[in-house]
Formats: structure tokens, sequence, C-alpha cells
């Protein structure tokens, strides 16, 4: 058996990196997806910025008892600088490939699908593009827009 693998998925709010997971996920057999959002959910009622190191620590913890268990893991949320070195050292022994969505600041900002922006998340994603968020210095960086998210799925499967 091959050794189990982690990908982090990075990208702004409504860059595509829960459909895209869930693509990869059916794509890349024993594959699971940890969203890092839902992990908030235990804590909803703390502010954000404080929750995002919990959180994160939280992923970690799940994403290592898949990898014990054999699977691949992906990881999606928006990560910065600090954020994404804080999980490539605690995957330290697994490989682990780091890809952020980005598509243009207008389409991050537009009602995709069935989901519709809340002003909050509107707001939100324009702190992201101005952190550097959809632009990081770290992995490979996908202008997802004209592409499905089977496509870009197989995109990432290409780099790895």
């Amino acid at each position: 058996m091959s050794t189990p693998f982690v990908l982090l998925l990075n990208g702004s709010i409504n860059a595509g990196k829960t459909t895209v997971a869930r693509q990869l996920c059916h794509l890349l057999p024993h594959t699971a997806h940890v969203e890092v959002d839902d992990l908030n959910a235990f804590i909803h009622w703390m502010p954000l910025e404080e929750s995002i190191p919990i959180n994160l620590r939280c992923a970690v913890a799940v994403g290592r008892i898949f990898l014990e268990e054999g699977l691949n893991v992906v990881i999606s949320y928006p990560l910065g600088d600090h954020d994404h070195q804080f999980m490539v050292d605690e995957f330290h022994g697994y490989p682990v490939h780091t890809f952020t969505l980005s598509p243009p600041l207008s389409v991050a900002r537009s009602n995709r699908g069935a989901r519709a922006l809340t002003p909050w998340e509107y707001e939100r994603i324009g702190v992201h593009y101005a952190t550097g968020i959809a632009t990081p210095g770290f992995g490979v960086t996908i202008d997802n827009s004209s592409q499905t998210p089977e496509e870009t799925a197989l995109a990432i499967l290409s780099y790895i």
C-alpha cells in the first residue's frame, strides 16, 4: 500500500473548495474530506479569529486519524501563510500537497450554484483577496473560474 497523503485545498470563501474536495474524494479511492468550517460548528459561539487556531488543530487531529487508517486526506479552508506552515509542520512524515483555488474576485463574490452569499461572506471574500489568501506564496494556484469542479479536481490530480 502506498503512503497516504494530505491535500490542503486553499482559497477564499466561494472559491469552490468544498465542491472540488467532494470531486477529489469521488475520483480518489480511500480519501476523506475534512471541512474545517464544519469543525467550527462545535464552538459557533466563539469569535472567528479566536476559533481558527482551534479549528485547525482539530482538523489536524482528525486528519491524522484518517492517515493512520491508510486514507488520503483533503482539508479545505482559507489558509494564510502561518496557518499553512502550521498544517505542513503538523503533518510531517506524510506528503503534503497544497492547491489554492483562485477565481477572479468578481467570480468569488458572485452567487454560484444554489448558494447565495451573505453580506458577511461578501465582505470576508474581499478580506481574503486583500490579504493574499487567493494568491499565496505556497503551493499551486489554479484559476478555476472556467473549469467544472471535475476538471479542477483532475487538474489537481495531474500535479500529484
